[in-house]
């Protein structure tokens, strides 16, 4: 095979990687449209730039060099949720590894760490072991709810209002009592369990 044509099987390979991770993985919770745009995106300007990088023997350091100027637009840019940035770290990683592996005929390296990322990471997202919590937090307007000794009808009115059944705990915070209202966290299971 030669060089041209094992790049580009290469790069479909990490990109059936990555889909694999942001279309059954990430989108089984997450249905935002920019995030899987800058997953994929990333995953494939990094790959041609480790490909390169590590054709021509500048070395690896390089490819790290490129997570330090990641890090720095992370801190200059919106903040991502914590699960987000997990999964670009994941998408980022796993394009250099692969790029690395590939250009250096390590396929069964990759193919087992491959293998590995993606049925961790499915395994966690799907909660085995874990119980996952999803909040919410609500703006309430009966006051008189929320003390201590009305607990369980504000749980109950809770249910009725958001039409979340499985409501398994709740945080007051700011109560304005100018407005007669509270600022609200309520925690429920996820829909998957």
């Amino acid at each position: 095979m030669d060089a041209f044509s094992l790049y580009l099987s290469g790069f479909l390979l990490n990109l059936a990687i990555v889909f694999i991770i942001t279309r059954f993985i990430y989108c089984s919770l997450s249905h935002d449209k920019n995030n899987i745009f800058t997953f994929i995106s990333f995953s494939t300007v990094i790959f041609f730039v480790i490909g390169l990088v590590t054709n021509v023997k500048l070395g690896v350091g390089v490819g790290f060099g490129l997570f330090a100027l990641f890090s720095v637009l992370r801190y200059r840019t919106d903040t991502l949720p914590i699960r987000d940035m997990t999964y670009l770290f994941i998408i980022m990683s796993s394009s250099v590894m692969n790029a690395v592996m590939l250009n250096n005929h390590l396929y069964t390296q990759f193919a087992v760490a491959n293998f590995c990322i993606v049925t961790v990471a499915w395994v966690l997202e799907n909660g085995w072991g874990f119980s996952y919590e999803t909040k919410k937090n609500i703006r309430y307007e009966k006051i008189e709810m929320i003390k201590p000794e009305n607990h369980e009808l504000f749980l109950k009115d809770l249910k009725e209002r958001t039409g979340i059944q499985n409501i398994v705990r709740f945080e007051i915070g700011d109560i304005d009592f100018l407005k007669d209202s509270a600022d609200v966290m309520i925690f429920y299971k996820n829909r998957k369990q």
